[in-house]
């Protein structure tokens, strides 16, 4: 098979590159953070074989990345960290289609009491029939002991998406919303004090002014600046509830609702937070924080309604099997099987099989641990990774080229052993597996590696080297291949605490009743094999206080900081300019610029989201969506402004020869630079580059953001905004998409912190990070139920030295590595 040929690529930092891939093998991209390593893949290689596969189907309209020639190319699959579901109906088992396959299995072979003698009978052993009522088809059993006639429990009945199968409370969410009104309102404070939680700034002053007109044109007597607590009994329900609530209709039977904000239109603060969850289909941390979940009183979390609740198939029922881990399920499916009769199991023989394939690929990708009701939204990234993952083995297609950006993030080096396995055998099939890595593991078992560099941004975008592990840790030009030869330092005893924040008896989700000391002012680090239990220890156990618990010593910090992996909202109109602030001071440098001024140019002229000086065919985004009918739409550089944002007298205003739209084009590196006479501008933009972002773009959208960079973004917004000294800090694998370089620099930041004065957790598998905290607290021994135990507390030395533990094994075996 030839190899892939590309020449004469240019886009984004890449300087004319040339590269010949090998067909059938696995490959990987290595570099650091921002050298062009996600653009030449992801921009260039996958974007061509996709244009090159649609325009031989006659479908045009994928502009052609900036290369030259991409020969030998064929169909292209991207697998990537994101998934556009934001449905909380979308759990694990309706994603993979297991759940379609046991709802089957419950059709085929359920077990229920006769509503009219009360015999046990199974639908396998009842005789059907089908009746056609008003254009509509079903499907009744009759009792093999007494011949009565009856629905026959169908797939449908045990799907909690349908009318037919979801519990009538809660309409299949196994869940029910209340407002929290004590995090919503503050009854102490008026509403110029900040009574309502999410009014904040001029959207506060703007509600109140709507709330007071109201009560004008209710003729209700109010005085400005009166705590809440003293409101009317009127003047609460129009607060809370709007002028549409049926309650003020009859206390005001005359008098029509207003029409207008003028006039006193007000929504009502709990009325516009049902509105705001019901929008974002409940998928808004933001928003959650001012709910209550509950479970459902009716199915008690079960979601199914209760005629099909109650069907077992071997003494389980369908909601109980939701439950199991995906390792259990397995076990259920096996024992399920032979324990069937020959009739009985070839009318499922389809469905398990199915399953046990499924489950099996699944299991594989070390996430075994995940139940079947775990919904999608709150899946991290890498998890869902291996999930599609597992799918594309189900598939026979050959000659296809798979792409991943980093799969193996999230995953224990236990489990990285059975990604490489899985990534082999797609690759054995007769295709060509493509990833971006950092992992020392991974890059060990690939055919090739293509090193990107020398450094980020800029100074990156060349090849460096490529052939094996062992030429590019020879390649001199390479900060990979140095790294790899770098001795580690392990050992040495930096921090040592006398005080600690203290859990007892913590026993959420699979945490078996553990006690935990943190120490503080230090640097520690959660560990432990995926679904052992570290995220809901530090997540929901420390940060949420989950179940009231009794936490010790956490009231001695200023502010508690959580950091997780989806830990900022990525809107297509929000950059890295925008979310750091610092874009609020590079704008107002510009408006108070002479030439500004003698055009007539204020600040506001400079932002690309208000109308003014912003190109009003993309609305300032610098490019128009097309639509390509079948396909993802697909963003077109905009034909008027041709990219720039701006009108050409904002573009014509210039800050040491750069215009706004230059100022955006930079990296944070080359900013640093043109900003370092401007404190304020620079305070901020060295903080994103201590975090890692240096290589980022200022006008990069949040949307083009992995987990681990959005979570570094939000560490430095943190910090600008919290200049306090004693802050707890928990963070969610940190260094996810960093090379080992890019994480020594990060850890040298994390140390900074807490040589501040602060107290630093992380969760993390990256053994470097390991290796240089202070505290290691090791959770498993395995994942789901056979996790959730503390298997060691120490530093790092005492684990190296007497941990039994798979994290302690495989420390040892990355030492003697390098």
């Amino acid at each position: 098979m030839p190899n892939i040929i590309i020449k004469g690529v240019n886009e984004g930092n890449l300087k004319n590159i040339c590269l010949e891939i090998p067909r059938d093998k696995l490959v990987v991209f290595s570099g650091l953070s921002g050298s062009g390593k996600s653009t030449l893949l992801m921009d260039v290689i996958f974007k061509e074989c996709q244009r090159q596969y649609l325009e031989a189907m006659g479908l045009q309209g994928i502009q052609k990345p900036k290369v030259d020639i991409v020969k030998n190319a064929s169909p292209a699959i991207m697998i990537t960290q994101t998934d556009q579901n934001k449905n909380p109906r979308s759990t694990v088992g309706t994603l993979t289609d297991i759940y379609t396959d046991l709802r089957m299995v419950y059709e085929k072979l359920g077990i229920r009491k006769c509503p009219n003698c009360n015999e046990i009978i199974c639908s396998a052993d009842c005789k059907e029939e089908t009746e056609k009522q008003n254009d509509e088809f079903n499907v009744y059993m009759y009792c093999n002991c007494c011949n009565y006639k009856m629905d026959k429990i169908t797939r449908t009945y045990f799907s909690y998406n349908t009318k037919e199968g979801a519990c009538k409370a809660c309409e299949g969410l196994g869940k029910v919303l209340t407002i929290n009104e004590n995090r919503v309102v503050h009854e102490n404070l008026s509403l110029e004090n900040g009574a309502i939680n999410f009014w904040e700034q001029r959207y506060k002053e703007y509600q109140i002014s709507c709330l007071y007109n109201a009560f004008k044109y209710y003729n209700i007597d109010f005085k400005v600046n009166t705590i809440v607590k003293d409101f009317t009994q009127l003047q609460k329900l129009i607060l809370f509830y709007g002028v549409e609530n049926e309650s003020l209709k009859k206390a005001f039977p005359n008098k029509m609702p207003p029409k207008t904000i003028a006039q006193g239109r007000f929504e009502g603060i709990f009325t516009t937070l049902w509105r705001r969850i019901s929008e974002n289909q409940g998928d808004s941390k933001y928003l959650n924080s001012y709910f209550n979940y509950k479970v459902c009183s009716n199915c008690n979390g079960e979601r199914l309604g209760e005629l099909s609740r109650y069907v077992t198939v071997k003494n389980t029922r369908l909601p109980e099997l939701s439950f199991f881990s995906l390792n259990e399920l397995y076990d259920w499916v096996l024992n399920l099987e032979v324990s069937l009769n020959n009739r009985h199991f070839h009318m499922v023989e389809s469905y398990l099989k199915d399953l046990k394939t499924k489950i099996q690929r699944i299991i594989n990708m070390g996430i075994g641990y995940l139940t079947l009701d775990r919904q999608i939204i709150t899946l991290s990234g890498g998890e869902l990774q291996r999930i599609k993952l597992s799918s594309c083995l189900d598939s026979n297609l050959m000659g296809i080229i798979y792409m991943m950006d980093e799969p193996t993030i999230g995953l224990h080096p236990k489990d990285t052993i059975k990604m490489v396995e899985t990534l082999k055998k797609l690759k054995d099939f007769g295709n060509t597996i493509i990833i971006i890595e950092h992992d020392i593991d991974v890059m060990k078992e690939a055919d090739f590696i293509v090193d990107i560099g020398p450094l980020a941004g800029k100074h990156g975008g060349e090849i460096v080297g490529h052939g094996t592990l062992e030429e590019i840790k020879n390649n001199k030009n390479s900060l990979t291949g140095l790294y790899l030869n770098k001795p580690i330092k392990y050992g040495e005893i930096k921090r040592k605490s006398s005080s600690f924040i203290e859990i007892k008896n913590a026993k959420v989700f699979n945490l078996k009743n553990i006690n935990v000391k943190f120490p503080t002012n230090c640097l520690t680090t959660v560990t432990g094999v995926s679904g052992s239990g570290k995220s809901t220890l530090v997540f929901d156990v420390l940060s949420k206080g989950f179940n009231n618990l009794n936490i010790k010593g956490i009231e001695e910090f200023d502010k508690i900081i959580t950091i997780e992996q989806s830990a900022i909202t990525k809107m297509r109109r929000s950059n890295v300019a925008t979310y750091s602030d610092v874009y609020t001071y590079i704008r107002k440098l510009f408006g108070d610029l002479d030439d500004s001024k003698e055009k007539g140019l204020t600040n506001k002229e400079f932002s690309f989201n208000t109308k003014g000086g912003r190109c009003e065919n993309c609305e300032g985004l610098g490019y128009v969506e097309s639509n390509m009918l079948f396909f993802e739409n697909i963003e077109v550089v905009c034909p008027v402004c041709g990219g720039n944002q701006f009108n050409d007298k904002v573009l014509s205003v210039k800050y040491k020869g750069y215009s706004i739209k230059d100022i955006l084009k930079m990296s944070v590196d080359e900013a640093l630079i043109v900003f370092n006479e401007k404190p304020k501008i620079h305070k901020i933009l060295k903080l994103l580059y201590d975090v890692g972002l240096g290589y980022l773009e200022l006008g990069q959208t949040l949307t083009t953001l992995s987990g681990g960079e959005g979570q570094r973004l939000k560490l430095a917004k943190e910090l600008i905004n919290n200049p306090s000294k004693h802050n707890l800090y928990l963070l969610d694998e940190p260094t996810t998409g960093l090379h080992p370089i890019d994480v020594e620099n990060f850890l040298k930041l994390l140390n900074e912190i807490v040589n501040s004065g602060s107290t630093v957790i992380v969760v993390e598998h990256n053994q470097q990070v390991i290796l240089d905290s202070d505290f290691i607290i090791d959770l498993g021994p395995e994942g789901g139920n056979d996790g959730g135990e503390v298997v060691f507390e120490g530093t790092p030395d005492d684990m190296i030295k007497n941990g039994t533990s798979f994290t302690a094994e495989y420390l040892r075996k990355y030492i003697k590595k390098h």
